[in-house]
């Protein structure tokens, strides 16, 4: 039995559904929230960590696609690269999982890969290219 992070979309129209419950209750799947942001009437994300049996695995995963969730790849992992930060700081404010942060006595920026939700925003925001996705 392993366990793998997703990161699931939902748009506003399937928020209110119990999709996620269906993972436990139709295909023997457990799943720990890691991260979730769902709000009325907008989209909602969730990341997830799902552990269970392969088979039926690939079958919740199945159902949440048809269901019309987005469900993304986190096989990936973000890094950072030390010899290219020069802890500008920019990253940690757009960090929603706490994995970057900034000891505020050094100014030094840290990074938690094991906080790390791969949401990537960090990619996009660092200006020395420090922050970078790579493929597990």
């Amino acid at each position: 039995m392993a366990a793998k992070k997703v990161l699931l979309r939902f748009s506003s129209s399937l928020i209110s559904k119990p999709i996620v419950y269906r993972l436990i209750k139709d295909f023997d799947l457990t799943f720990n929230i890691l991260k979730a942001t769902i709000r009325p009437d907008e989209e909602g994300e969730m990341v997830l960590e799902i552990s269970g049996n392969g088979e039926n695995y690939k079958k919740g995963i199945a159902f949440l696609k048809e269901s019309g969730v987005e469900v993304l790849d986190t096989e990936k992992k973000i890094t950072k690269d030390e010899e290219r930060c020069y802890q500008c700081s920019a990253c940690t404010g757009v960090c929603p999982s706490g994995a970057i942060s900034i000891d505020r006595k050094t100014m030094w920026v840290s990074f938690d890969p094991e906080k790390c939700i791969v949401c990537e925003l960090c990619v996009g925001t660092c200006p020395s290219r420090a922050m970078q996705v790579r493929i597990k």
